[in-house]
């Protein structure tokens, strides 16, 4: 999505416009068929917006309202509890609107808020005198609206990989394991100077990846999800405590971050 359009939506979610259809007990959603839009989103007496969309076939989420970041920051940690699970560090990526922040992992999120409830929100050093700024919210469950924009996107309601992310670290492997041959992106032929792609891959039990997923990406017509994907090729884990062959089911993850030069 370019920034223009992603102002563009949020200005939409924040103002609640003609757009907006109202579902009872759900969250509000916007459906635009000739940008190939569904957005569903819910405003928090906060000042946050929290939204999820599918513009074209590509997913992601979106929090607004956030205290704005350095210029020259490109992503940020956003500390995320979802009713009584453990606290979270997520990464988010800053827009050009500095109060805009973009998920890494969009659908995964979707899928755990779509139930609703207390979710608590920590933004470290957001508050005015540098103290971290804490929002605790209640959110409405959404049996419509997030999953119409899951579904316009051909994302799954119930993903059982889900469970495995929480294994991934910073780096976007799971303790203990290491690349024995990394991704190899190379830059697209695009229009875009920079941007990023995050793709998730199962390991096959001899190290090799499959069923690799595009999690994110931006801008999302630049095509570096697509070059992420590509990247993969003849990417390989290795285990030292497990035997070749024999590797364990599990997700890795990996961030490309594309900067023409």
């Amino acid at each position: 999505m370019s920034s223009k359009a992603l102002a563009t939506l949020v200005a939409l979610a924040s103002a609640g416009g003609a757009l907006a259809q109202d579902v009872t007990d759900d969250w509000e959603i916007v459906r635009q068929p000739e940008q190939k839009t569904v957005f569903a989103f819910v405003p928090m007496t906060t000042g946050l917006t929290i939204a999820f969309r599918c513009v074209d076939g590509n997913f992601g989420a979106v929090i607004a309202g956030l205290p704005e970041v350095r210029r020259r920051e490109k992503t940020r940690t956003l500390r995320i509890r979802v009713g009584d699970e453990a606290i979270s560090d997520t990464r988010w990526n800053v827009t050009t609107d500095r109060s805009v922040a973009i998920a890494d992992y969009p659908a995964p999120l979707a899928r755990e808020l779509r139930a609703g409830g207390p979710v608590s929100i920590t933004i470290p050093g957001g508050a005015d005198d540098g103290r971290n700024l804490r929002h605790d919210l209640v959110l409405p469950a959404s049996s419509v609206a997030i999953d119409e924009t899951l579904a316009a996107c051909n994302r799954p309601v119930v993903d059982p990989r889900d469970a495995l992310l929480p294994e991934i670290e910073e780096g976007g492997l799971p303790a203990g394991v290491t690349w024995a041959q990394p991704p190899r992106p190379r830059y697209p032929a695009t229009n875009y100077a920079q941007g990023y792609a995050v793709v998730s891959c199962a390991v096959r039990p001899e190290g090799s990846l499959g069923d690799c997923v595009v999690e994110s990406e931006f801008p999302f017509d630049a095509g570096f999800g697509r070059n992420g994907l590509r990247s993969v090729g003849d990417a390989r884990i290795a285990s030292p405590g497990e035997t070749p062959g024999q590797y364990a089911p599990r997700i890795i993850a990996f961030r490309i971050n594309y900067l023409m030069r």
